[in-house]
C-alpha cells in the first residue's frame, strides 16, 4: 500500500510548487483576430475582432459607404470645385439632386454657368469633383464624375431649370428664359471609386494662386464708415 502523502514525492518530501498560469497581459490577447470567411457580411466582412480580444492586433477599420458621403457631401454645402484634365480647379455654386426628388435625374450636381451667372469653362466628359467638409471647409472627398450638358432643345432642360431656379438668389427678371438664351446647364455625376477620402489624401495641400478678375480692388479703396484698420481713409493704394 502506498504511503503516499498529497503533496508529497515518493520518499515523503514536499513536491515542488508548481507555477501558476500567467494571467493576460495587453500583449497577449485572451482572442486572436479572425480573418472574415468568403461570403461574410456584416462585421464579419470587415474583419472585426473575436468578442474579448483586448489588443496585440490592428482591427480593420469598418467599410465607408461611399454614395451615402458624396450625397452628404454635395447637399450639405452649395459649393464645389471641379478639376479639369489639365489641372486647373474652378468653384461653382451647385445645387445637389438626389434619387429621392422627383425633378431631373439624380444623384448628380446641378451646375448652371454663362452671362449673369457663374463662370466657368468648357467641361470635357469626364472631370473630376473635389466636395469640401461643412463642418471645417477643407477638403473632404475627390470623385471622378461625368459632365453632361443640357440645351433647351433636351428634354431634361424644364426639370433642370426647376431643380436650379429655386436655390437662385436675388435673381433678377425671368431667369428661366435668360438661362435659356444664354447660359448653360450642366450636371455633374459622380462615379467609380473615391479618388480622396478620409484616411486615403495626398500629400498636397491643393493651393493655388488666385486668378485675376475683373471685380477685385485693384486701385481705388472705398471709403469705409469708422476708417479701415491700419489705413487712412480716403487714400489711394
Amino acid at each position: 500500500m502506498s504511503t503516499e502523502r498529497p503533496g508529497s514525492d515518493a520518499l515523503g518530501f514536499p513536491a515542488p510548487a508548481q507555477p501558476a498560469p500567467a494571467q493576460p497581459t495587453s500583449a497577449q490577447p485572451t482572442s486572436a483576430w479572425k480573418a472574415p470567411d468568403a461570403g461574410a457580411t456584416g462585421a464579419a466582412a470587415t474583419g472585426a475582432a473575436v468578442e474579448g480580444a483586448t489588443g496585440g492586433y490592428a482591427v480593420p477599420a469598418p467599410p465607408v459607404n461611399v454614395t451615402r458621403l458624396i450625397s452628404e457631401a454635395a447637399s450639405k454645402s452649395g459649393l464645389l470645385w471641379v478639376r479639369l484634365p489639365d489641372g486647373s480647379t474652378h468653384p461653382v455654386w451647385h445645387v445637389w439632386h438626389d434619387d429621392g426628388d422627383d425633378r431631373g435625374t439624380g444623384p448628380a450636381a446641378y451646375v448652371v454657368s454663362g452671362p449673369g451667372e457663374q463662370p466657368l469653362p468648357w467641361l470635357p466628359d469626364e472631370v473630376e469633383l473635389i466636395l469640401r467638409s461643412k463642418d471645417t471647409g477643407g477638403r473632404l472627398i475627390t470623385v471622378h464624375a461625368t459632365a453632361r450638358e443640357i440645351t433647351p432643345e433636351d428634354a431634361g432642360w424644364d426639370p433642370a431649370v426647376d431643380v436650379l431656379r429655386p436655390e437662385r438668389l436675388n435673381a433678377v427678371g425671368d431667369t428661366a428664359e435668360r438661362w435659356r438664351h444664354s447660359c448653360t446647364i450642366h450636371v455633374l455625376t459622380p462615379h467609380g471609386r473615391l479618388i480622396e477620402g478620409p484616411g486615403s489624401y495626398t500629400d498636397g495641400s491643393g493651393v493655388a494662386p488666385v486668378r485675376p478678375t475683373a471685380t477685385a480692388t485693384i486701385g481705388w479703396r472705398p471709403w469705409h464708415w469708422g476708417g479701415r484698420a491700419g489705413a487712412r481713409r480716403n487714400t489711394r493704394a
